[in-house]
């Protein structure tokens, strides 16, 4: 299940947006190489992902930015330029060019932070722009928790396309964050869990100001937490299986069975 678009338009380009997911992609595709060779692939890590143990040691602070644009696959470059993509841009409508890419890079550095205190042993590596992208969610759901989200229900061969409100994804899914956290070690490897829920929390307290500055429960009140400008409209928004009419059966598709002589 993938939000695929949000029913929230931008009033202007959101060239800080679009920037970063195409910094993103262009670093993936420059150490593409370095993927297939394993050698090579640890002394990248090792130069430039998060590792929880430097940091505690007060060494390497600097790949607390240089880790946000490494990725572990594609999948995983893709999944978060999504969700970078739909939020994004009305984070930055919000708080202007120079000020949303502040903020990102701030919750980033911030979600870093709670993944080392979290494990501040871990030789592990952490790569990822999902603890930034979080802080992105964690301000979407405060300005606007009743934006209408498009999701992507993918099922083998069952496709569908539905709309919820954003509270209800957002909500679930950093639910799913602090289950996940709590049950696995922080040390163990794999999604970083506590990167996520530090970033969308603190990503939410560093849009309050702003919230507040709108008008904070006033806000809500004059916009019912939608967008204030009139929401997009997609020509597919819901994509149900039609029914196919059955055709009726012409004498001609009977089959005759001869009848035996006695």
């Amino acid at each position: 299940m993938f939000p695929i678009r949000d029913h929230n338009p931008s009033a202007r380009t959101p060239v800080v947006t679009y920037a970063l997911i195409a910094a993103n992609i262009l670093v993936y595709l420059a150490l593409l190489p370095r993927y297939g060779d394993p050698r090579a692939l640890s002394v990248l890590l090792d130069g430039y992902a998060l590792i929880p143990a430097r940091i505690a040691a007060g060494r390497d602070a600097w790949t607390l930015v240089s880790s946000m644009f490494l990725h572990a696959g594609l999948l995983h470059l893709a999944g978060n330029m999504l969700f970078l993509h739909v939020f994004g841009d009305n984070l930055e409508d919000q708080l202007g060019h120079l000020g949303f890419l502040a903020f990102y890079l701030a919750v980033g550095i911030g979600a870093g932070i709670v993944q080392v205190a979290a494990a501040p042993l871990s030789p592990v590596p952490v790569v990822g722009a999902s603890g930034a992208i979080a802080g992105v969610m964690g301000g979407y759901l405060l300005m606007f928790p009743r934006a209408r989200i498009d999701l992507l229900l993918f099922l083998v061969v069952f496709i569908r396309i539905f709309t919820v409100r954003a509270w209800l994804l957002l909500v679930v899914w950093f639910a799913m964050q602090l289950a996940g956290g709590a049950a696995t070690p922080a040390d163990a490897g794999g999604v970083a869990y506590w990167a996520h829920s530090g970033g969308f929390v603190l990503g939410a307290a560093l849009m309050l100001p702003v919230w507040i500055a709108r008008g904070g429960p006033g806000f809500w009140s004059r916009t019912a937490g939608r967008p204030a400008h009139p929401e997009a409209r997609y020509r597919f928004v819901r994509s149900p299986v039609p029914d196919v009419a059955r055709r009726p059966r012409r004498p001609s598709d009977i089959p005759i069975v001869p009848r035996r002589r006695r």
